[in-house]
């Protein structure tokens, strides 16, 4: 039977069809909106009436594309943006009342558990590791080995909400990083004291974007886990943090959705990368999609 699931994330909205059958996945299509569902209102709690409409518009697509495809299941997940906002239930009525979906609003946990879901069934977890998603709302950590998950956690550290509380910057200056760290700092939980890996497993998203940086090609969304020299991830990470946005927008290999943001996902990074004495990264290409079609 096939399968869909709708992503509202803070920032994208994602659609996955697939199939399947004894834990293998036949992708039937894929498709990724930027509805920017936070901007303007995530630090506030609220969806502002342009993201709103942009969300419905996203969604009467996804659906479309459900019924040429002949999708009969749809699953669509909701996370930080929609769980924070306090009129969520204007998409959430109308999705369900004039679209015909139907959205679950998952909190921090569920959603780092699917995540998980997602990135074990491209990775064995032969040693422990960390996995972080990076997101618009929220960003997910999960400490894991073969035999599950150890610990887990949900921070309200996503890009949109940084980019928004720094008042949209263009490029971002010294004091600028200084804040986005001491935010960091102070979001810590004890997940940073409990968790130790030097092995950092990035799911799909900022990663993918690092990863076609370092090697100039496409990286394969159906593809396994691939690991990506720290020293090359390390150079990528410090042109991103230090570059301009003229120079991100001229930059073939950072998609448009991440150009404006992506200096905070990749200080984000380096800042993992320096508490946890990481050695080596290894990006999946799958996440709460795929973790969702898993369960």
């Amino acid at each position: 039977m096939r399968k869909a699931v709708i992503d509202l994330g803070t920032n994208t909205f994602n659609l996955l069809i697939a199939e399947v059958e004894n834990e293998a996945l036949n992708v039937i299509h894929s498709d990724k909106i930027s509805v920017l569902l936070g901007m303007g209102g995530i630090n506030h709690g609220f969806i502002v009436a342009d993201a709103l409409e942009r969300a419905k518009d996203a969604l009467y697509s996804f659906k479309n594309q459900c019924d040429v495809h002949g999708v009969k299941t749809i699953r669509a997940i909701g996370t930080s943006a929609l769980r924070a906002s306090r009129n969520r239930n204007q998409l959430v009525d109308y999705a369900k009342d004039v679209i015909g979906i139907e959205i679950q609003i998952i909190d921090g946990q569920q959603e780092a558990e699917y995540i998980y879901r997602g990135v074990k069934w491209k990775h064995d977890f032969s040693e422990p590791a960390i996995v972080m998603d990076i997101g618009g709302g929220s960003t997910e950590f999960i400490f894991a080995d073969t035999r599950g998950v150890k610990e887990l956690t949900s921070l309200d550290i996503g890009v949109s909400r940084i980019f928004q509380t720094l008042n949209k910057p263009e490029e971002f200056t010294e004091d600028n990083l200084k804040t986005i760290v001491q935010f960091l700092e102070d979001e810590k939980c004890t997940f940073f004291n409990k968790a130790h890996s030097e092995i950092l497993l990035g799911s799909s998203g900022s990663f993918e974007t690092i990863y076609e940086m370092v090697y100039e090609k496409p990286f394969n969304a159906r593809g396994g886990a691939v690991e990506i020299p720290l020293d090359k991830a390390m150079l990528a990470l410090e042109w991103i943090i230090a570059s301009t946005l003229q120079e991100r927008l001229n930059h073939d290999w950072i998609v448009k959705i991440r150009k404006r943001m992506l200096p905070i996902a990749a200080l984000k990074i380096i800042w993992v990368i320096n508490h946890f004495n990481i050695k080596r990264i290894i990006i999946s290409p799958f996440s709460l999609k795929e973790g969702v079609l898993n369960e």
